[in-house]
């Protein structure tokens, strides 16, 4: 296989000497421009290539170790045991493991032999130590055989110009490729570029870009390109050292202009409360679109929640939000608990490790007694004992849309005895309540699939009368 080439060279004329050449009978091919050779193979690929899926994975496993003595590489054990244990159902197989496999340039071109027999559900490339000729030959491949629906390169830091080119004419090119996999993979200059621009066209639907120096420019890039992408559903941005300033400016203009995002997690960066402003004012502009938002560990505190309290009434899209693991504490939560009250779109909700007490539980057990859509909520790793125990009880038998309460696996150490018990007594309670609450949610359901048949049912014998 030949990388791709991002130029756009036109064919040249030919000249005296050459026309006189093939007047004499030399025979010359010429080639259309490098672009239009790309869009005219991406139009017709499904029609002109089909796997050969009638192999036997015996059959393919011969073919890999016949490419191998051919390109003068030892078969991998590892590859060959895979092979062996699939299962192979019209073609495609499960998985092809091959993280932490060294993969030079002859090994990813031995490859091609399994790459043009099967196809994968997902392909794992991470931390493969991919070398950049190699690499760019088997991104081509991965095309060419439409090999994928999900790839993962993560932990290939050294892939060079010509890997990013032929990564990002998968990207644009795909019609399979759907998840996307590039974490703890430095995304700065050509590379977020690179990315960028392939995303204007991409198909993909689910992009993890943990830990890639995303921060500044190279975030400014992204969101640029994202703003008009009509097919990605979910965008992971973990632990990219995002500030309050710019990055949360730019993450608030993806959330006003982009409306087909339905996941944005963002855990684990420096968003603070000023970013958490941002992000809010962009939210209140999402009238479809994201139903999903992550913001764990995001050094977001009580200050913060007077932007959150703003925005939850009018939100009528977002479904889990996830605030666990900043200091909200009992402060932070009374003043985003009339906004709970009145938002009608959250079904999630996680405040793990946001340093709640009892009087914090209290709250949030005034929230539960007045919601009617609310389905899980998270509490572990807060200080909730007894008293805030009995408040969550008493709401419960109010409320009859909490499907799971989490409360740590064992319960905190109170100072007698009795009041243990009574801890233990008021969780089982709790359990039985959200138990109730699921069986009540499947029969409140099994309810709706039927009166539409019964509904049918009595038409047609009016009918027939």
């Amino acid at each position: 296989m030949t990388s791709c080439s991002d130029s756009d060279e036109g064919a040249e004329k030919p000249n005296k000497n050459q026309k006189k050449k093939r007047r004499n009978g030399e025979k010359h091919v010429s080639f259309p421009p490098d672009e239009q050779i790309v869009s005219g193979f991406a139009e017709h690929r499904n029609t002109t290539r089909k796997v050969d899926s009638c192999l036997t994975l015996t059959e393919v496993m011969a073919a890999y170790e016949q490419s191998c003595s051919r390109h003068q590489v030892q078969p991998r054990a590892h590859i060959l045991q895979q092979l062996q244990q699939g299962v192979c159902v019209g073609g495609s197989v499960k998985c092809l493991d091959l993280k932490g496999e060294r993969l030079d340039h002859r090994s990813c071109e031995a490859l091609e032999a399994v790459l043009k027999s099967l196809h994968f559900d997902f392909i794992n490339l991470q931390a493969a130590q991919l070398e950049e000729n190699g690499a760019s030959s088997l991104l081509d491949m991965i095309l060419y055989y439409e090999s994928t629906t999900h790839l993962d390169i993560s932990d290939n830091s050294s892939m060079g110009t010509s890997c990013w080119r032929a990564l990002a004419h998968l990207i644009k090119q795909s019609v399979r490729l759907s998840r996307l996999d590039v974490s703890n993979v430095p995304l700065v200059d050509y590379p977020a570029q690179s990315l960028s621009k392939a995303l204007l066209t991409s198909r993909l639907t689910v992009l993890h870009l943990h830990n890639a120096q995303l921060s500044g420019m190279p975030l400014y890039t992204l969101v640029g390109a994202l703003k008009s992408n009509k097919a990605l559903r979910e965008l992971h941005l973990a632990n990219n050292l995002l500030n309050s300033y710019q990055d949360a400016l730019h993450l608030g203009d993806l959330l006003r202009y982009n409306t087909t995002l339905q996941t944005l997690e963002l855990s684990n960066n420096a968003l603070a409360d000023a970013g958490l402003e941002e992000l809010c004012d962009g939210l209140r502009r999402q009238t479809a679109g994201l139903k999903v938002l992550l913001l764990r560990n995001n050094q977001i505190t009580a200050k913060g929640m007077v932007h959150l309290a703003g925005a939850l009434p009018a939100l009528k899209v977002l479904q889990v939000l996830d605030l666990g693991e900043n200091l909200l504490g009992n402060e932070g939560i009374q003043v985003i608990r009339e906004p709970l009250m009145v938002n009608c779109s959250v079904l999630q909700l996680s405040l793990a490790q946001a340093n709640i007490s009892c009087e914090g539980a209290v709250a949030l057990a005034e929230f539960l007694a007045e919601s009617r859509q609310i389905q899980r909520l998270d509490l572990r790793q807060n200080e909730v004992k007894v008293g805030g125990l009995m408040a969550l009880c008493l709401a419960l038998r109010i409320n009859h849309s909490l499907a799971s309460l989490d409360l740590d696996h064992i319960p905190l150490q109170e100072q007698d005895e009795f009041l243990m018990e009574t801890q233990t007594r008021l969780r089982s309670e709790i359990t039985r309540h959200c138990l109730a609450n699921v069986s009540r949610s499947h029969l409140a359901m099994e309810t709706c699939e039927t009166l539409p048949a019964e509904a049918d049912e009595r038409a047609d014998s009016a009918a027939t009368a």
